[in-house]
């Protein structure tokens, strides 16, 4: 009848009834949202205590594009000869330098039969040969003729175990460097020194004669932590 249809027309829509979870979790969403912003940059982002200067590589030496690993190549660069730059030795400085406080970084030595790394001081000679040793401003562990150790002007290391990685730390204040194994921990050699002017870490890749040296040094990246 029209009054059945005038009835129904009137009643009220009532509201839907929703379900639990229906609704968008704004707090799941927005809550700490920066902080999680954060987390997920690190997880992208690896940090890298140590990069290389390329405004001090020798010509012969290709740096990798993020400035973290370097190798010996046949094919000499055209770069500018400039007072930075090694001219002779097979070598790459850090890009910062230190002049207080503790710093470490590990290197990627792999099975390369040859090697040198430490740190330097930033006056050491730099163009000509050079020769290694704490007088002169080297304190350095290097590696020759794939079992061959020793720490620069001092003394041949005997190793038990040939390590992939050489953790370099210095500690200015108390004027030491030291250098581990650090699969274990071991320690490999403490050049002990008074320090007086800024520390460069060094890196030398050696001579790659007909492909037996062929592999980079490569800067470990390391993992950053929060600490609440």
């Amino acid at each position: 009848t029209s009054r059945n249809i005038k009835e129904r027309a009137q009643c009220t829509l009532q509201d839907p009834q929703l379900l639990s979870g229906a609704l968008i979790d704004v707090a799941k969403h927005l809550g700490n949202l920066k902080y999680r912003v954060w987390e997920k940059m690190l997880e992208m982002v690896q940090y890298t205590p140590v990069t290389l200067d390329p405004n001090t590589a020798r010509a012969y030496l290709s740096l990798s594009d993020d400035l973290t690993s370097v190798r010996h190549t046949n094919t000499e660069q055209q770069l500018p000869h400039n007072p930075e730059r090694f001219d002779s030795c097979l070598c790459v400085l850090g890009s910062e330098g230190f002049t207080s406080g503790k710093h470490s970084w590990e290197v990627e030595v792999g099975n390369k039969p040859a090697w040198t790394i430490g740190v330097v001081k930033e006056s050491i000679n730099r163009k000509g040969s050079i020769t290694y040793g704490p007088e002169r401003g080297f304190w350095v562990v290097y590696l020759r003729n794939g079992d061959e150790y020793t720490a620069s002007g001092v003394a041949a290391l005997t190793l038990e175990r040939k390590p992939q990685r050489i953790r370099v730390q210095l500690d200015y204040d108390r004027g030491e460097v030291s250098f581990y194994n650090p699969s274990d921990m071991s320690l490999i050699y403490t050049f002990k020194h008074t320090f007086t002017e800024r520390l460069f870490p060094y890196f030398c890749p050696c001579l790659n004669k007909d492909g037996s040296n062929p592999a980079a040094l490569h800067i470990c990246p390391v993992t950053v932590s929060v600490k609440n």
